[in-house]
């Protein structure tokens, strides 16, 4: 029957060890979680940090994650394979599920209740160690201060982010109370200039109008003087 040629198909696939070299079963995409300021020129603004969106789980952890849900065959991580098995071969429902504990409960005397405690140790196993990665993840970000914990690059970064941003924050306050001192000193300049420029001007028409006064006499005095011998 057919029914009986597929638990005979997902069975051998699930039982039999794939051959050196085949290629593995493609290992599903996790759920990313976590966030991870780039420094820009003077004078710009940094655009707001944006988390990146991540569509593929990297291949250390999904080799972490297999790492923890690697059991020794008789657990629900090895029901799960039997079930994905039996579901690539057509069943699908109640029947799947039934039918791969039969087989499986054949193989190795598990009981449902053990099975399904399995899958909550599995789960638990995958929260708390979640937990500890979140964790991880806060202290790397600076959220959470762990006490002789070296700073991360994220937190190192930070601090000379602000560093430089108050330095910064100073040079322009400088560069403000200069520019103003040069203001300040182009207007005194300007002040002066014209000053000294109309000095000049005066002096010039003292010394044009005294000149004009003087040669006008010279001339009399010397046309007068000399008829008059």
């Amino acid at each position: 029957m057919e029914i009986f040629e597929k638990l005979t198909h997902a069975a051998k696939e699930f039982f039999i060890e794939p051959e050196e070299g085949a290629p593995a079963a493609n290992t599903p995409p996790t759920t990313q979680f976590g966030t991870s300021q780039q420094p820009t020129a003077a004078g710009s603004t940094p655009a707001p940090f944006t988390a990146p969106a991540v569509t593929q789980a990297e291949q250390r952890h999904l080799d972490h994650i297999a790492g923890l849900l690697a059991g020794d065959g008789k657990d629900f991580g090895a029901y799960m394979k039997m079930v994905k098995s039996m579901a690539a071969a057509g069943m699908s429902g109640p029947l799947l599920y039934q039918t791969a504990f039969n087989a499986f409960s054949a193989v190795n005397g598990s009981t449902v209740p053990a099975l399904l405690a399995s899958a909550s140790q599995f789960e638990q196993a995958l929260a708390t160690d979640r937990d500890k990665v979140l964790s991880r993840h806060r202290e790397k970000m600076g959220e959470v201060t762990v006490p002789g914990a070296a700073p991360s690059a994220v937190v190192q970064l930070t601090a000379q982010e602000k560093k430089l941003a108050a330095d910064l924050a100073e040079l322009t306050r400088q560069l403000q109370a200069k520019q103003q001192q040069l203001l300040q000193t182009q207007q005194q300049l300007a002040e002066e200039r014209q000053k000294t420029q109309a000095a000049l001007a005066s002096y010039e028409l003292a010394n044009s109008a005294a000149l004009s006064e003087l040669q006008a006499h010279h001339k009399a005095a010397e046309a007068f003087l000399n008829t008059a011998k």
